[in-house]
């Protein structure tokens, strides 16, 4: 993992949810999750995903409820089944 990359992703969906703060936590992070399922590429949601999953110590609070939901949309994650 491109540790670059990584911290592109990271800024990235932090501003995303800063754009959504408008939104309860809940329905913030479903729409978070949403965007991320609709508009990143497979690799962006892997790397974001495993790095939830090993530290996130860099996501915001809303962040990481919303790549939570996105990782339960791929509960094996098979990610050669996201699209």
């Amino acid at each position: 993992m491109n540790h670059n990359q990584l911290d592109t992703l990271i800024l990235m969906l932090n501003q995303i949810t800063a754009n959504n703060g408008h939104y309860q936590l809940e329905e913030a992070a479903i729409h978070i999750a949403d965007h991320l399922k609709r508009f990143w590429p497979r690799s962006m949601k892997k790397m974001i995903i495993t790095y939830w999953n090993e530290d996130g110590s860099e996501l915001s609070p809303v962040s990481k409820l919303a790549v939570e939901k996105l990782a339960e949309a791929y509960p094996s994650m098979d990610m050669d089944v996201i699209a």
